[in-house]
């Protein structure tokens, strides 16, 4: 019995030191920091340069859906219009090529989403690694302990977002 309660003792003892040794690091404030990752997304010099890059890379394919939008939309003016009065081989026809002008308009246009979402995340992880490398510098250069982002609500106090932009504008 007498093991137990010096066992017992021996915890309570370390328990309370582990406390005491703890309560200097409660009574330190912590440095908090916040940014917008939305705004370095849109407003950084590298996301209007990817923007460019990617509007650039991608401008061919999208006039070309257009003009498929365009030779739909004008198949499709001609059956409603003159569908009643062709022969039905003529209007069977037609009816076969808007389908597949349809058909192959809507694979297009999902292939072109699809690439160009890609290329986007791709050009905005790039954006996100130098951001974050910055970030780390500016919190340990700082003193931050944490740096948040995306928050529902933060003071503007501790919003660090235009120095990130200034030196992720800065990075080369």
């Amino acid at each position: 019995m007498k093991t137990a309660t010096a066992t017992l003792s021996k915890f309570a003892a370390g328990l309370a030191l582990g406390w005491l040794a703890l309560a200097p690091v409660h009574a330190q404030s912590s440095r908090i920091a916040w940014l917008s990752s939305e705004r370095i997304y849109n407003e950084s010099r590298l996301a209007k340069l990817a923007g460019d890059k990617l509007a650039e890379e991608f401008s061919r394919r999208e006039k070309a859906l257009q003009d498929m939008a365009n030779r739909l939309k004008g198949a499709n003016a001609r059956l409603e219009k003159d569908g009643m009065t062709m022969q039905e081989a003529e209007r069977v026809k037609l009816q076969k090529e808007a389908f597949e002008l349809d058909r192959d308009f809507q694979r297009r246009q999902r292939e072109f989403r699809e690439d160009l979402n890609q290329r986007t995340n791709e050009e905005r992880a790039a954006i996100a690694d130098k951001a974050t490398r910055i970030i780390k510098q500016l919190a340990q250069t700082e003193g931050f302990d944490i740096v948040l982002q995306d928050a529902v609500w933060a003071s503007p106090r501790i919003d660090i977002t235009n120095k990130v932009l200034e030196a992720l504008d800065k990075d080369k």
